[in-house]
């Protein structure tokens, strides 16, 4: 199957050979003949799969052919509502991509940064808007947008606007778009709340399901580390002795723990950048930019910030916090191994997490590999004892931990069996590992 087979128009055709798209991924093989129908379509696909192109091509040459019958003004004719500014940014880039022979106008509006460019593109007239909820309802409030003439609407991340407390801002918007249009709704996971919200707003939909969240793609490898929680930084600087690890993406549960990473690395000399809510916009962008050219080799990133982050040839994603939410690790591992492509995920588990791990592999339906070969290896006895807490649910007391507190990259201790072992990924003999599945 290649793109060709998709009856697809000449001037998209052009510019998906221009960025080097050959063969569609299965969820772009079934929806976009979907919505070339004009039909409904309610997809279920974890990050990674490549949904962005899979509404924002056959949407892109819908209007395309609409206005060569129409001449019609620039109106908003298709809205795509996202959760986070660096989704929807992402979003209007894939537009630009696949769109430039079309001549649609495209515009990306989001909260953090001043309204005055935003509102100047508005007066100018679009075809294509894509918007966060919170600065959406702001400017239609202040009249800046209007609704009225909208043919496509573009639900993507359903459920992380579910978490993110935005379903009352989207039932808003919902209603000021015409009863009368095509709607596309994308999620990675089918909660009830999200499958109630689908309901109410699609008609006779079409459904779409690719690579349920339950799963992980096969070209990503993945390995474990037990280490204790003040060893992480230390396992880190380890790790990224690793001159092959060109970039790497790092996951913190929390804001201020990935500033205290980013600090952490740069004091050795590593180039790191930090993208979290608390950053403004300019700042997350440009570490965004820094990290997609290179300049920046550690991205540090809380999950709300990075969802829907594409950084093309990722190759290594590190949890260095272990998500206490196991859907949450399949979202931050596609990040790597994205369309296809090989990647390596590496997730640092101290004994406090032993309990987010077990939930991560009950939901993955497999163990993870566990690499004990590495310098700051837990002792064995720390993790038979905190699983074993874990399956008596006892008493619920913390093991007793590591309070040396060494600086970053220190080696105080003496190595476990005196091997450097990088990444990881140098080949040597997995046989040691765990290997259940």
């Amino acid at each position: 199957m290649s793109f060709e087979n998709l009856n697809l128009i000449e001037p998209i055709l052009r510019a998906l050979k221009t960025e080097g798209y050959t063969t569609p991924t299965p969820i772009q093989e079934q929806a976009i003949p979907i919505v070339l129908q004009h039909k409904d379509l309610l997809g279920c696909a974890q990050t990674g799969t490549g949904k962005t192109a899979a509404f924002s091509i056959p949407m892109l040459q819908l209007l395309y052919q609409d206005r060569l019958q129409h001449k019609e003004q620039k109106t908003i004719k298709a809205l795509i509502l996202t959760p986070t500014r660096e989704l929807a940014i992402q979003i209007n880039e894939s537009l630009a991509a696949y769109g430039k022979h079309t001549g649609l106008k495209h515009l990306v509006i989001f909260g953090g940064v001043s309204q005055g460019p935003q509102t100047d593109a508005l007066r100018r007239g679009i075809d294509i808007l894509v918007a966060t909820p919170g600065r959406l309802l702001d400017l239609i409030n202040q009249r800046f947008v209007h609704l009225d003439h909208v043919k496509m609407l573009v639900l993507d991340e359903a459920d992380r606007m579910l978490d993110m407390g935005f379903v009352h801002d989207v039932k808003k918007i919902i209603a000021k778009v015409p009863a009368k249009r095509q709607t596309l709704f994308f999620s990675a996971t089918m909660p009830n709340e999200i499958q109630q919200l689908a309901n109410t707003i699609l008609t006779n939909p079409e459904k779409v399901e690719v690579t349920p969240v339950s799963s992980t793609a096969d070209t990503i490898q993945q390995e474990l580390y037990y280490v204790e929680k003040n060893d992480k930084r230390s396992l880190l600087a380890h790790i990224l002795k690793d001159k092959n690890i060109k970039t790497a993406l790092v996951f913190t549960r929390t804001k201020h723990g990935a500033d205290k990473v980013v600090k952490d690395l740069v004091r050795i000399g590593i180039t790191a950048e930090a993208i979290h809510g608390n950053k403004s916009q300019n700042a997350r962008q440009r570490a965004l930019t820094n990290f997609k050219n290179r300049t920046t080799r550690v991205l540090i990133a809380t999950d709300i910030a990075a969802r829907g982050i594409d950084i093309d040839e990722l190759t290594h994603v590190i949890n260095y916090e272990i998500p206490n939410i196991p859907e949450t690790y399949v979202h931050r591992i596609g990040r790597t191994g994205r369309a296809g492509a090989s990647g390596i995920a590496l997730s640092f588990c101290d004994q406090e997490e032993i309990e987010f791990l077990k939930d991560i592999h009950k939901l993955i339906t497999k163990q993870i590999p566990v690499n004990d070969t590495h310098p700051y290896l837990m002792s064995p006895q720390s993790i038979v004892a905190k699983h074993a807490e874990g399956q008596s649910k006892g008493s619920g007391q913390r093991n007793g931990s590591n309070k040396r507190g060494r600086g970053f990259g220190g080696d105080s201790r003496s190595k476990a069996n005196g091997s450097s072992t990088g990444s990881g990924m140098s080949g040597r003999s997995h046989s040691n590992r765990d290997r259940r599945n």
